[in-house]
């Protein structure tokens, strides 16, 4: 698939309605609703079977998206503020709630699922200065050292705050 070049412009959602989607394990794109194919401009057919970081936009550092898998790899249930990549490179922003989907009979991980929502401008505002410091840090000294930077945002933030508590409660940090 011909890689898509972004563009700043952005996608406005209807606040009042969800992007799905469902991944395998391996995040391979199992299913996606009709309002999650509207916004990124693929259709089913584009969709299904690809992985999902074809939505993956650019300005999103690869540390976030590190820590995402390896909490939801772990059987835990993770809430982040994302920014999307649509196929005519245009961009949206989402709150996004990752599920585990579990083998009833043996507890394995077959699958995540991922529920998106509009998000306020006031936490792109925030999440997205923080993002950009990550990403300028991955991209000029390395992903383990933007682990080292966010480790002391997070703990900057409380003894007990977790990057996972601060996208679940984003609003509360600020």
């Amino acid at each position: 698939m011909k890689k898509v070049q972004p563009r700043d412009e952005q996608i406005v959602l209807d606040p009042k309605r969800y992007l799905v989607s469902e991944t395998d394990a391996k995040g391979v794109i199992t299913y996606c609703n009709s309002y999650f194919r509207d916004v990124a401009g693929y259709s089913e057919e584009e969709l299904v079977g690809q992985p999902h970081n074809i939505i993956r936009h650019p300005d999103m550092p690869k540390l976030v998206f590190k820590l995402l898998w390896e909490t939801i790899q772990s059987g835990q249930n993770i809430n982040a503020v994302v920014k999307n990549l649509a196929k005519d490179g245009r961009y949206y922003w989402v709150f996004t709630e990752f599920n585990i989907r579990k083998n009833a009979d043996d507890g394995e991980i077959i699958g995540y699922m991922a529920s998106r929502k509009a998000v306020s401008k006031h936490v792109v505002e925030i999440i997205s200065k923080l993002y950009k410091e990550l990403l300028e840090i991955e991209n000029t000294k390395g992903i383990d050292e933007a682990q080292k930077y966010l480790d002391v945002f997070v703990k900057d933030k409380g003894s007990d705050v977790t990057f996972a508590n601060i996208m679940e409660n984003i609003h509360k940090f600020y």
